[in-house]
């Protein structure tokens, strides 16, 4: 494990603030722990860690995020002023947004090109059993035929 001047901890977490990465990114980035990140964060309480975050949902996170994409920083300033946020809030916020897209997209296009190819492999089985079906179901009629002309005679 390894132990940091605190002059370093404050320069890793003020670049963290600065990035615009979500904590996991730029933790990855740095090769520390997200934790260790997050407790040098609050320990720094720069008011724009992510103890800030827990007090939104999801959706009112979206929603900032959404009502500042065309603002300017003046604007976004005056705009977080009002709603009692920090305009490094709504950037960490937005990459997240962005970055847990991309995340939830690749795992589900794989998860869904198996479920297709499963189906589809389910799907010829069945059709495969549906023409057998039918096929000896034509056969029996023809014989029944067979049969039955055969009585008649």
């Amino acid at each position: 494990m390894a132990h940091y001047p605190t002059k370093k901890i404050e320069a890793i977490v003020n670049r963290y603030l600065n990035s615009g990465l979500s904590i996991r990114a730029f933790a990855d980035q740095e090769g520390i722990s997200k934790s260790t990140l997050y407790t040098w964060s609050r320990k720094f309480n720069n008011n724009q860690d992510m103890t800030m975050t827990t007090q939104y949902s999801s959706e009112q996170r979206f929603t900032f995020v959404l009502e500042t994409a065309t603002l300017s920083e003046t604007e976004l300033s005056q705009y977080c002023r009002e709603k009692g946020l920090y305009p490094q809030q709504i950037k960490q916020w937005k990459v997240g947004f962005i970055e847990g897209d991309k995340q939830l997209a690749k795992p589900s296009d794989k998860r869904d090109k198996k479920r297709i190819k499963e189906l589809e492999k389910e799907l010829h089985r069945k059709e495969k059993a549906l023409a057998e079906t039918a096929a000896l179901l034509v056969l029996r009629k023809k014989y029944n035929a067979l049969f039955s002309l055969d009585e008649e005679l």
